[in-house]
């Protein structure tokens, strides 16, 4: 198996608007699909993680309405599950008008099943005469279960649930993290041609990110009345939270994502693109360094999950981006790799994801400063390590105990930020 290529299949994929509520629409759109007449009532059940990531983000082309919610009942209506992540790229203003009559009649509501550890979204619609159910479980676009009329279309068997999106995950979770230096070196035509395209993309919603008064906006500005210095720090973290503004603000334009998610696509191709450009750094090592970037940001999730409690930005892309920075100068050195790993984990281990929203941005910028600053002490032979914090011997072990206390330590802070953010009911 071909893990790097794996990974780009089901990680590194085009997206418009926050993954988890296009997830939620395509989902929906599968079983809007099998229907003929119109909805009369519709129905969604999300895991936690995707409660918390879709509840306050704005999703694009919905006419500025925000949540899992419009998402999903817009990808009922538009009815092209082909689309898959880009499903909302041609919403029409009937649709969204349609869309907004079912949430206030109260004909479409959706509710968080807690009793889902992993990613899961289950969509009912009912017609006067029909219905129709689709579950999507463990990853964004996995269908595992269809139905109409109670007849099942499709179902896979729960050991086929996970599909070879866990087999590489099992695979990719043993490797060490000098085979993910091999893997990244080797990277045929194809996969070159194809991470130079996730580039092209996030260049381009990063550009118009930056006439929307928000965090990259705000920087330039600090930048040009001199406050910040017109430097590799300042120019990465422009670019990296000008996309993520667009993104936030549901802008139409797609974003290579990484890992499942646009704002992690963000931070581990923009970074070391604009790291290596500022270095000048030869074009085929940044693509190769970007390659990098993705499964190393891919390995750390098969510790931290998916959908941690805290921010994916920071402590999966964010050390990504830090490992293909030290790649570019020094190639396979494992020493300075180990010491960036630990140093920007030791930083933003403990960096909370509280959903989707505009705030990310913010996250995103504190993550794109301490993969350089990190990248840069690592390359002159300094950074934390194991006399340090909960720092492992390895940079494996460093990563393997941040997703111990992700998964045990933090197991309650998804249920406790959930139920502060649904108190608000804004």
């Amino acid at each position: 198996m071909d893990i790097l290529k794996e990974v780009l299949k089901n990680e590194v994929f085009p997206a418009l608007g926050c993954t988890e509520p296009i997830a939620v629409a395509y989902a929906a759109s599968v079983a809007g699909k099998v229907l003929e007449n119109e909805i009369e009532e519709m129905t969604i059940a999300v895991d936690s993680g995707v409660y918390k990531n879709g509840l306050a983000v704005t999703v694009p082309n919905a006419g500025g309405e925000k949540g899992n919610l419009i998402a999903g009942v817009l990808g009922a209506l538009i009815k092209k599950p082909e689309l898959k992540m880009e499903i909302l790229k041609n919403t029409k203003v009937e649709l969204i008008n349609q869309a907004k009559a079912l949430i206030k009649a109260k004909k479409a509501k959706i509710f968080c099943d807690k009793s889902q550890a992993d990613l899961y979204i289950e969509v009912l619609i009912k017609t006067e005469k029909e219905s129709a159910r689709a579950i999507i479980k463990n990853s964004h676009t996995n269908l595992v279960h269809l139905e109409k009329n109670n007849k099942v279309i499709l179902k896979k068997k729960s050991g086929e649930n996970k599909s070879a999106n866990q087999e590489y995950k099992a695979i990719l979770k043993k490797m060490k993290i000098s085979e993910l230096v091999d893997l990244a070196e080797n990277i045929d035509d194809e996969d070159y041609s194809y991470l130079k395209r996730g580039i092209e993309m996030n260049l381009k919603i990063s550009k118009v990110g930056r006439k929307i008064e928000k965090v990259g906006y705000y920087l330039s500005d600090l930048m040009q009345k001199g406050y910040l210095l017109d430097d590799v720090f300042s120019s990465s973290k422009i670019i990296a939270a000008s996309a993520a503004d667009a993104r936030m603000a549901g802008k139409n334009l797609p974003v290579m994502s990484s890992g499942g998610s646009g704002n992690q696509g963000i931070v581990a191709i923009l970074v070391p693109y604009n790291v290596g450009k500022c270095f000048k750094i030869k074009k085929k090592t940044i693509i190769r360094s970007i390659a990098l970037s993705h499964l190393i940001n891919s390995y750390v999730k098969c510790f931290t999950g998916d959908l941690s409690s805290i921010c994916g930005c920071a402590i999966a892309a964010g050390v990504g981006a830090a490992v293909a920075i030290v790649y570019q100068q020094k190639g396979k050195n494992m020493k300075k790799i180990t010491l960036a790993i630990n140093s920007l984990i030791s930083d933003l281990g403990g960096m909370l994801c509280d959903g989707a929203k505009g705030g990310c941005a913010l996250k995103v910028v504190s993550s794109t400063d301490s993969a350089i600053r990190s990248a840069y002490m690592a390359l002159n032979n300094h950074g934390i390590t194991a006399l340090e914090g909960f720092i492992g011997r390895t940079a494996e072990e460093t990563i393997y105990n941040l997703g111990k206390i992700s998964e045990i330590g933090m197991a309650n802070a998804d249920d406790t930020m959930l139920e502060i953010m649904m108190e608000k009911n804004l």
